[in-house]
């Protein structure tokens, strides 16, 4: 069974069970890094918001044997006891003077990226770039984020800069750096229950065990690379690394820092992070295949 086919069939049949009073439809969503995902939406008719269910582990599921019937009833389920009811009030967001203390930044990586790229305002940053989003939080949705595209910035009658400005301050309050040894790490996740991050990453395992390395995220470790941009950490991180270092991308989540003093070849820390991009990290949350340096001297990141 393909994937189109087993789409149409569990949209048909969560329709049909939730009945009249919901739209269902099959849509597909693209992701970061180019990546399109097939999603189940899933609109109640007095309601203004929709969530979307991704279906490519029900797919798998459904390869294994699981039948369709139970999978539409899982989806049923999430959709009655998750959704959110009634209407949202979305208005708020044509006005930026109730937005701009939590419009944040992310990064992503510019190959793979091109499309979106055009319809989103911005900033280059080595083979990078600097995108925007307005981090959410209500009673009524919980947390989430929204991309800033172009339209919203023509909306607004902001730049760029302007964006980047707010997000320079935002985003670290909001989202606070971290930095500590792998251990740290999953102590800290432990002991706050969280399962993102919960596990050594396969970049973190494939370094030798004596080599002093530090993960650098943001407290939620969602697309925690970004704290590489936030006023004063490469410094700090300088100075427990004890000078230079070298910048490993896990993923758009994390990084990894490496003291220069040990002196890895750098033909062997590209093939690392190029082989467990392409065979343990999801194809939506790579960030680069590159290997950065920090010069203490030059208070600057490069690209080796």
């Amino acid at each position: 069974m393909e994937m189109n086919y087993f789409a149409d069939r569990v949209c048909k049949a969560v329709s049909k069970e939730l009945g009249k009073d919901y739209e269902v439809k099959v849509q597909q969503v693209w992701k970061n890094n180019g990546i399109c995902r097939t999603g189940l939406l899933v609109l109640e008719k007095d309601g203004n918001t929709a969530p979307t269910i991704y279906l490519e582990s029900f797919y798998e599921a459904c390869k294994n044997g699981m039948p369709v019937g139970r999978i539409a009833g899982i989806i049923v389920r999430i959709c009655r006891e998750d959704s959110v009811k009634g209407n949202i009030d979305l208005e708020f967001f044509r006005d930026f003077g109730k937005l701009q203390d939590r419009v944040c930044y992310r990064l992503v990586g510019k190959k793979g990226n091109e499309i979106l790229l055009e319809d989103i305002p911005h900033m280059e940053y080595l083979d990078l770039a600097i995108c925007f989003f307005y981090a959410y939080y209500s009673d009524e949705m919980g947390e989430g984020s929204i991309l800033i595209h172009n339209s919203h910035m023509e909306m607004w009658h902001i730049c760029t800069e302007d964006l980047f400005r707010l997000a320079q301050v935002n985003t670290p309050r909001l989202f606070p750096w971290k930095c500590g040894t792998v251990w740290e790490m999953l102590c800290e996740n432990m002991e706050e229950g969280q399962e993102k991050g919960g596990e050594e990453t396969a970049l973190q395992a494939s370094v030798p065990d004596n080599i002093p390395m530090k993960v650098l995220t943001n407290s939620r470790r969602n697309y925690g690379a970004s704290a590489v941009l936030y006023p004063g950490v490469l410094e700090e991180a300088a100075e427990r690394m004890g000078g230079d270092f070298y910048i490993l991308p896990c993923s758009v989540h994390e990084i990894i820092l490496l003291p220069y003093e040990w002196k890895l070849s750098a033909g062997f820390m590209k093939k690392m992070i190029s082989d467990i991009n392409r065979t343990q990290v999801e194809p939506e949350e790579v960030l680069s295949d590159s290997l950065y340096y920090y010069d203490t001297e030059m208070r600057e990141i490069r690209r080796i």
